[in-house]
């Protein structure tokens, strides 16, 4: 501790130890501030805030004599400045609002451009070498946040030479832990499958947020619901899937599916590394708020489900996205309700006795962590919307409306061409449709590069597409009421056009023949007014032909097929 600034007294300031104990009740996993719920943290986060502010303007107006008199180190600071940046990133993680990823990022950059960390190295003390390990990583994570992968790599390589440092000096037993993260972060960046190259061969970094005119506008006539999409749980239990802090790629991919392009709106009248702290009431939510839950149980999924739920302001949707391992049903009986078919699977690692797992129980009982459709009925009292990307999603088809509340589940395919189930590490290529149908257009078709210039057509044929699917949509005559409920949002009704995108893609493709391997949803669509529509297959066959890969597809109508 810093003698001085442990002296309320001499200077109404409080101590680090004080400080600490506010940001130690911001952690997670602290049974006393749950995750879940939107106001029980908020005094929390004012009150440590305050405290941060104060500190942080204190060793600057004082800096000299901290140095001079108390010996002031340079890691001291910087570690005020990486806990100010683990405020902004949680605060963005627990507000949904992107700019505050912005403001860690700014106390991250400054971090290292003034190498507050640069002396760490020369003390023989472990502890401190892991902060700034731990500082690297936490850094990471905010940057691919922000799709800034040219900064991400080059940090990953400067992580890499101060983890070989730290175990070359010290004998530690986090080696393999170290060198894991560097493992997963790698992968994380080459999970995407295609590049988009500009004329000096350099990767060009695609955003994939939503931005300004990336969603075809309501047109006067349409009648549409007025929901807005308020709250999102983004699930992710795939074994084996890339993940990098407890971030698979398919959670990575549908949260930037939910989020606009960040605005800077504070650091724009702030230099980087001052602090500003959050608003408590934001002029406007500008994206739905969201839960990312990694491998969470049942109980802690329905825990989130319930307080979302609970909390949901009117006219407002819950939107559960679902990226997980099919759980298939075990036989079959006379009756078949919303708990036979199966579903996805929760986290069972809490079964363990003695450090063994539990074995499972008689084959006649249903699996006890598995998510049901039926266990998502009781939520449909309010507007729902279900995203289920997995092996067994079709158990999903068996859902039932009981409250006259508009619901919509999308599908996944349950069964890909082998070609496309040796990527599966890489995330899922539904999600990668909704998130970035061209990317996801360009590798069924089995390219791995684009050059910028082309990359901007088919995304210009894309709108094109979208504007026709939309108007297909909100036209037809046959198509559930739920569907035009949803597609007032933005949000959801980017998601909506890019699943009949998808659906339509897959369906003319040559290689996806089973009809396990075309998306479904509940309700169904009408699938001549959608996706088997001769205008969407014209698109299709029109992208098909600027990237010269016509043959993959079949062409005219769907009777030859």
């Amino acid at each position: 501790n810093w003698s001085v600034i442990s002296a309320p007294h001499r200077y109404s300031l409080p101590s680090t130890d004080k400080c600490s104990k506010y940001f130690s009740r911001l952690s997670p996993f602290r049974r006393d501030l749950p995750q879940y719920g939107h106001k029980q943290w908020q005094s929390y986060f004012g009150r440590t805030f305050d405290v941060y502010t104060k500190l942080w303007k204190f060793q600057q107006q004082h800096r000299q004599v901290l140095d001079n008199r108390y010996g002031l180190k340079r890691w001291q600071i910087g570690e005020v400045a990486s806990k100010i940046g683990q405020l902004y990133y949680h605060y963005y993680l627990r507000t949904s609002e992107t700019s505050y990823l912005n403001e860690a990022f700014s106390f991250y950059s400054a971090i290292r451009q003034r190498s507050y960390y640069y002396q760490v190295n020369k003390e023989d003390r472990p502890e401190l070498v892991v902060k700034k390990l731990r500082y690297y990583a936490r850094y990471i994570v905010v940057c691919l946040l922000l799709n800034k992968m040219d900064l991400v790599k080059v940090l990953v390589k400067e992580l890499s030479e101060e983890i070989e440092d730290y175990t070359q000096r010290f004998n530690t037993e986090d080696q393999l832990e170290w060198n894991l993260v560097l493992q997963e972060v790698a992968a994380f960046i080459e999970a995407d499958p295609v590049m988009v190259l500009n004329d000096d061969n350099a990767v060009v970094i695609t955003s994939n947020r939503l931005s300004e005119g990336g969603v075809p506008q309501l047109e006067q006539g349409m009648v549409v619901g007025q929901l807005t999409l308020a709250d999102a749980l983004i699930i992710g239990n795939c074994n084996n899937q890339v993940k990098f802090s407890e971030l698979t790629i398919d959670m990575f991919r549908m949260l930037q599916a939910l989020e606009r392009e960040p605005v800077n709106l504070a650091t724009q009248m702030n230099k980087p590394g001052t602090l500003q702290e959050p608003s408590e009431k934001p002029a406007k939510r500008e994206n739905p708020h969201k839960y990312l839950l990694y491998k969470p149980t049942f109980s802690q999924l329905y825990t989130f489900l319930s307080a979302s739920f609970k909390e949901l302001p009117a006219n407002s949707v819950l939107l559960v996205y679902l990226s997980a391992t099919g759980v298939f049903p075990t036989g079959h009986s006379d009756y078949e309700g919303p708990y036979d078919f199966g579903g996805v699977l929760t986290n069972s690692n809490r079964d363990v006795v003695n450090g063994e797992t539990v074995q499972k129980r008689n084959q006649a009982q249903k699996e006890m962590h598995c998510l049901h459709p039926g266990d998502l009925f009781p939520f449909t009292r309010k507007p729902l919307f279900i995203i289920v990307d997995s092996s067994n999603s079709t158990a999903y088809k068996n859902f039932s409306n009981l409250f006259g509340q508009p619901v919509v589940c999308l599908l996944s395919p349950t069964v890909y061409p082998k070609s496309m189930q040796d990527q599966s590490q890489r995330g899922s290529l539904f999600t990668l449709f909704l998130y970035s149908p061209l990317m996801a257009f360009l590798y069924v078709c089995g390219l791995s590069s684009l050059r910028q210039g082309m990359w901007e057509k088919g995304q210009e044929l894309l709108r094109k597409a979208y504007r026709d699917i939309g108007q297909m949509l909100t036209r037809s005559r046959a198509i559930d009421q739920a569907f035009l409920q949803f597609y007032g949002d933005e949000f959801l009704r980017l998601l909506l056009i890019r699943f009949v995108f998808c659906s339509a893609t897959l369906r003319m493709h040559k290689l996806f023949r089973e009809s396990r391997s075309f998306p479904e949803s509940y309700p169904q669509l009408p699938k001549q007014d959608t996706v088997e529509s001769n205008l969407l297959q014209k698109h299709i066959l029109e992208l098909a032909a600027m990237l010269d890969v016509q043959g993959l597809f079949y062409d005219g109508t769907l009777d030859s097929y």
